[in-house]
């Protein structure tokens, strides 16, 4: 089952899944927000795509940080900070089951599908 995480009123969250709707393809919605996120997921996400990719730099969240967690954010803060702020998650996030990939454009998604028969 692919799994769209984000939250509702996000922009980009919006768009992906309309793109996904638009052709087709079967997912399940976690809002960050109304269903959480556990150490083992987040702890997950971390291990396969760093910090630097899983953490949006731009977000509020990010820049609600003080300027030393931002300075020395390595895997182990971003996780506590995560876990603290769900919205600190770049997104969406799209769990495929078999990998995961954080943000949204037609092309990457069209390439993901294009690739892995559903």
């Amino acid at each position: 089952m692919i799994t769209l995480y984000g939250i509702k009123n996000c922009d980009t969250v919006k768009k992906a899944r309309v793109w996904l709707e638009q052709h087709g393809i079967e997912y399940q919605f976690h809002d960050f927000r109304e269903d959480g996120l556990s150490r083992t997921q987040v702890r997950d996400w971390l291990a396969e795509l760093g910090w630097e990719t899983l953490v949006n730099r731009r977000s509020t969240s990010w820049k609600a940080l003080s300027p030393q967690q931002r300075e020395t954010m390595t895997e182990a803060s971003a996780l506590e900070a995560i876990l603290d702020q769900p919205t600190l998650v770049k997104r969406p996030l799209l769990d495929l089951g078999h990998e995961r990939h954080a943000g949204f454009s037609s092309s990457t998604y069209q390439s993901l599908f294009n690739r892995h028969t559903l």
